[in-house]
């Protein structure tokens, strides 16, 4: 049996082999009961047979010895009706006999005895005639006894001669049966030992081999959970690391949501000034206009114009204070960014989305940083104007004329700060419209995260249940390595 054969090979082979040896110990048997059958048959139905037939012969030989003596004192024919109807029963045991009989030396015995009664009936014949034709009985028995008393007592001689050789045949068989019934048992019972033997040596080999091959695959089996359980224990302490770290991320996101809500709402503060700055711009542009009606009323809109530029150099530091705050925002968001990233990076394959979206993010910021640029020039510009049109202005109130030749320059720059205004608005709104994108941004980064973090968990859970399974599996495999060979052994 080889190292590739199954238990199920090796248990049928065994269990072929004992129910070969079985049957065969059984077909030994049975022959052998047959033979000590059939000596015990014809011992019985030969030998014994002959026996009885011959017993009948006697029986018969006697009747009709019977109904001859009762002829010869009665001289009725019915006597010899029975004698005749006994002789030919006679005559077809000993036709009989002659089959039934399987030596020569029995069938020279069973014709020694036909002709023996053939004697003797022919004798029997003579005296009957005797007695038929003489009414004297002496003359009759004085025959029967000189010449037909040898005759049958000739006749039992060979009668008996036949059961003794029967007998001793009978006791020959009775012998002979015995001792194959003997020799017999004897075979079975040594065919039996031997079987018995090979039973023990072949459930020997097959336990023996069973064994070898069930421990070499319990041996596996236990490396295999062992290794399974030291490498689930280590992935069940990556999970739970990585769920420490997605929580961190989770909560960098939520302050990151914060701060672009914050962004959000300062730059929707930013363009309400604009907007109201661009009103005041209007009504400064309407005012020159009226100006322009009433020279009398120059240094009146011309003071106006003072107080409005001074509200504007206001409002323009008020933008410049926004800004501050916006640059600032711009740098802690693209510092979130850079660090979201760091830890997307160590989060593997599931921070990998998260990455991406951290890198929109910061260039957001970038281009929010860049926008604030743009204003605080913007800003710069109007103070600059601003300081022009006071100057214009005191310069006005001295002379009308020398004010009406600055009017045109101060509408001018007026027109000039309804661009800026505009402008200022524009770049208000692109700040509100982008800081709404960075907070919808932040808000997938963080149903991302929390998709991760899920996973996270629900990977955790796997690897305590893929340990709780490995352990259960070594414990089976000491189990059945403690069936296959216990400690005592």
């Amino acid at each position: 049996m080889g190292p590739t054969w199954t238990f199920r090979k090796k248990i049928g082979t065994g269990f072929a082999a004992t129910v070969i040896l079985l049957v065969l110990i059984a077909a030994i048997a049975v022959y052998t009961l047959q033979t000590v059958v059939e000596s015990k048959d014809l011992v019985i139905t030969t030998n014994a047979q002959n026996l009885i037939s011959v017993e009948r012969l006697s029986a018969l030989i006697e009747r009709k010895s019977s109904a001859t003596r009762g002829f010869l004192f009665s001289r009725d024919d019915k006597y010899l009706e029975f004698a005749n109807t006994v002789r030919a029963e006679l005559l077809g045991i000993l036709e009989r006999l002659k089959g039934q009989v399987i030596t020569e030396e029995g069938r020279r015995s069973v014709e020694q005895i036909e002709r023996a009664e053939a004697d003797h009936h022919a004798v029997l014949e003579k005296v009957i005639a005797l007695r038929k034709s003489d009414p004297n009985l002496d003359a009759s028995v004085r025959m029967f006894d000189e010449q037909l008393a040898p005759k049958r007592a000739f006749l039992n001689q060979q009668l008996q001669a036949f059961v003794q050789r029967e007998e001793k045949m009978l006791e020959e068989g009775k012998r002979a049966a015995s001792d194959t019934a003997t020799t017999s048992i004897k075979f079975v019972v040594i065919i039996t030992v031997v079987a018995t033997v090979l039973s023990i040596c072949l459930a020997f080999f097959l336990t023996t081999s069973l064994s070898r091959q069930i421990s070499s695959a319990v041996q596996h089996v236990q490396s295999s959970s062992s290794e399974l359980q030291a490498a689930a224990n280590q992935q069940a302490t990556s999970a739970k690391e990585q769920a420490t770290a997605m929580n961190e991320i989770t909560t960098t996101i939520s302050e990151l949501l914060a701060t672009s809500r914050q962004i959000a709402e300062s730059a929707q503060r930013v363009a309400q000034i604009a907007d109201q700055t661009a009103s005041g711009a209007s009504s400064g542009d309407h005012t020159v206009q009226k100006s322009l009606e009433s020279v009398s009323g120059i240094r009146r809109q011309v003071d106006l114009i003072v107080n409005h530029m001074l509200d504007l150099g206001k409002k323009s530091q008020q933008i410049g204070g926004i800004l501050e705050i916006i640059n600032e925002l711009t740098e802690q968001t693209n510092i979130l960014a850079i660090n979201a990233t760091i830890e997307a990076s160590g989060a593997g394959d599931a921070g990998k989305r998260f990455t991406v979206v951290a890198d929109e993010i910061r260039k957001l910021a970038d281009r929010v940083g860049g926008s604030t640029k743009e204003i605080r020039g913007l800003i710069d510009e109007i103070r600059a104007a601003v300081n022009s049109t006071v100057m214009a202005t005191e310069g006005g109130s001295k002379a009308v004329d020398i004010g009406m030749r600055q009017f045109n320059e101060v509408a001018t720059a007026f027109k000039q700060i309804n661009s800026l205004v505009g402008t200022t608005t524009e770049a208000a709104r692109e700040i509100e419209l982008s800081t709404k994108q960075q907070a919808t941004a932040v808000e997938q980064v963080n149903l991302a995260v929390s998709n991760v973090a899920q996973a996270t968990k629900e990977t955790e859970a796997s690897s305590c249940q893929t340990y709780q399974t490995a352990s259960q599996l070594t414990s089976l495999s000491r189990d059945l390595a403690r069936l296959i060979q216990p400690a005592g052994a």
